[in-house]
């Protein structure tokens, strides 16, 4: 986070892979991750560390309590086996149950929002008491052979000759999500609030012919705003990764939403500096507003962050600062 912080970027060549104009491929990777490592393996191997570091406030508590795993991973895609997100979903249900009992949830393969549709859908699961602890995240990679020579058949890698592609990363993120009541129960301090969770679908999706007006974007930040507090939002962080698509989107999804931003061009794309890390997206943005608030540089009480699928999928949260123990 700090890193990102500080826009020092993790992009660098693949060891192997060249692109159509014979440069070696613009990525990010898990350098803690055996290279040679592929398929589900590698996406659970990346999704461990940090879904355990989400459960260890849980564990540290030294009370049992069942936890509902909600998964998503990218899309389907060329590189990836058929059911790709529930063969993950199954293994890392193993490697965790080692430590938590894992019961309930599911996974989907949602795509850049799919980390913010588990939360959405944490969000929910917790509202209709289904379950008391959600772990709710997304894992990606794009580093699997074929889907990087399919991203640079598309035009979408990123180098010098295509500025408006993107750098395909790898990486895994997680939020275990409770209400306030649970929180006191287990003695756990809440690290932020969810103060609203949205999600929509734009008909004009990208790599279409179709131009992109910012409908399904727009209508997920309207819904969010409808119940929001008053007060403007202050930070932005986004998965922009440099697609001229995704730009316009959000401009005209900030016009069909007026006044609800401070400044809506004051946003942070950190896929300028960890690469484009898919359905991981979310997730790790909390953990980015988590770590401004418990360090003191949190520009304001409300922050919006929002995500957004090639199949159309949207999804957008809003943050607030930690909940005060009573």
């Amino acid at each position: 986070m700090a890193a990102v912080r500080a826009g020092i970027s993790a992009i660098q060549d693949h060891p192997s892979m060249i692109d159509r104009f014979g440069e070696f491929m613009k990525v990010t990777r898990d350098t803690g991750i055996d290279v040679n490592l592929t398929g589900p393996e590698r996406a659970v191997e990346i999704a461990v560390s940090p879904a355990l570091d989400a459960l260890s406030p849980l564990m540290a508590s030294g009370q049992a309590a069942k936890v509902s795993l909600i998964l998503s991973t990218g899309e389907a895609r060329p590189g990836q086996p058929q059911g790709f997100a529930a063969q993950v979903d199954a293994r890392l249900r193993k490697r965790l149950a080692r430590h938590v009992v894992i019961e309930g949830g599911g996974s989907t393969a949602g795509g850049h929002a799919g980390g913010l549709l588990a939360i959405y859908h944490a969000c929910k699961t917790l509202r209709d008491s289904k379950a008391r602890f959600c772990l709710a995240g997304g894992a990606d990679t794009y580093l699997e052979p074929e889907t990087l020579e399919w991203l640079d058949d598309t035009e979408q890698l990123h180098s010098e000759n295509n500025i408006y592609g993107f750098c395909p990363g790898e990486a895994a993120g997680f939020c275990l999500l409770c209400t306030v009541g649970t929180a006191r129960e287990f003695g756990l301090q809440p690290l932020l609030e969810i103060v609203g969770t949205a999600i929509a679908s734009e008909e004009k999706k990208i790599k279409t012919e179709s131009v992109v007006l910012g409908e399904g974007l727009g209508a997920a930040f309207r819904d969010l705003f409808e119940n929001a507090p008053a007060h403007p939002v202050e930070r932005i962080i986004c998965d922009m990764n440099g697609e001229r698509y995704r730009g316009n989107e959000y401009g005209f999804a900030v016009l069909r939403n007026p006044g609800r931003f401070k400044d809506a061009a004051d946003f942070e794309t950190p896929a300028d500096c960890w690469g484009d890390v898919g359905a991981a997206s979310g997730p790790l943005f909390v953990s980015m507003i988590a770590e401004a608030e418990a360090r003191g540089y949190q520009p304001g009480p409300l922050s919006l962050i929002w995500a957004s699928s090639e199949n159309g999928a949207r999804a957008a949260a809003l943050l607030g600062g930690k909940i005060k123990r009573s």
